[in-house]
């Protein structure tokens, strides 16, 4: 079995200061006091000190997003979540470890050449919603929390393809969508990660085996549509059946039948019927005909 990579997308949790608008305004502004103090001390010592405590200063003030939570550690000891919004630390005391998004993210996974239970090899793609409801378990209980849900979920689906049937596979997709989703959300658990939602996006098999399924449907079509006919001709042959009782008990009835036929025979234009002597005096349809062909060019029937 060939093995995939994580995919690389979110696989680096961000960490560390930020530089923003409050954090530049800081480092200028004392940068500029240290060189008013040049000006009137004449002291390049000051501009320096200046710069270097404006530089420690602009790392104080820290801002996160309306969705991030920051992780932060004082002397190595977990202190809090900071965010959103403006938030400061004491710099070389305090560190950002961590930048948690704690929106919905999606994540694509796949599992090639992976073995069924009948051992057919498949190529599964998915992809995975999932977000971060815990910021400190995330960022404190696994390294890498996005490469570690990946790989969770890439393994799951290995294992429900392994056993599970070519069959179940492509015809119960909910089912094993759903069982994925729980499989997932159980390992991730844990690391305080929320599994949304998981959809199976395509399932390749082999090429040999759909001409060999394509051949298997269009046998059971034939099979079908034989079986169907068969059942036709059974009800007919009923039909017919009944019928034959309804003209034996009514002779009447079988005449004017005769006479429909021969009449849809002959109604459209320049058809011929020919009609045996022996039906036509068996079923006195001579009469009849007669009669009819008298009346249409109006001479008396007698």
């Amino acid at each position: 079995m060939l093995m995939v990579p994580a995919p690389s997308t979110n696989a680096v949790v961000p960490s560390g200061t930020r530089v923003n608008f409050l954090s530049v305004l800081i480092t200028l502004g004392v940068t500029a006091v240290g060189a008013a103090g040049l000006l009137l001390a004449g002291s390049v010592a000051a501009v320096v000190g200046a710069a270097v405590l404006g530089l420690l200063a602009g790392t104080a003030p820290q801002v996160a997003s309306q969705w991030e939570r920051a992780v932060v550690l004082r002397m190595g000891r977990f202190t809090g979540l900071r965010g959103p919004g403006l938030f400061w630390r004491i710099p070389f005391v305090d560190s950002v470890v961590a930048w948690v998004d704690q929106r919905v993210i999606t994540s694509p996974f796949a599992a090639e050449e992976t073995l069924t239970s009948d051992t057919v090899p498949v190529n599964v793609d998915a992809v995975l919603f999932w977000m971060v409801h815990d910021a400190e378990r995330a960022a404190l209980e696994v390294q890498n929390y996005p490469q570690a849900v990946s790989w969770a979920a890439q393994t799951a689906l290995r294992d429900i393809i392994g056993r599970t049937s070519l069959a179940d596979l492509l015809h119960g997709r909910e089912r094993i969508e759903t069982e994925l989703q729980e499989l997932i959300d159980n390992r991730c658990m844990p690391w305080g990660v929320a599994v949304q939602a998981v959809e199976m996006r395509d399932i390749i098999i082999p090429a040999t085996l759909q001409d060999a399924m394509s051949r298997e449907a269009q046998a059971t079509r034939e099979k079908r549509a034989r079986i169907i006919l068969g059942e036709a001709e059974v009800e007919i042959a009923s039909l017919f059946d009944q019928a034959s009782h309804v003209y034996q008990k009514n002779p009447t009835a079988l005449q004017l039948r005769a006479m429909n036929i021969l009449f849809e025979g002959i109604k459209e234009k320049g058809a011929l019927m020919i009609v045996p002597s022996g039906a036509v005096q068996e079923m006195g349809l001579g009469g009849m005909l007669a009669a009819a062909a008298m009346q249409q060019q109006g001479k008396p029937a007698g």
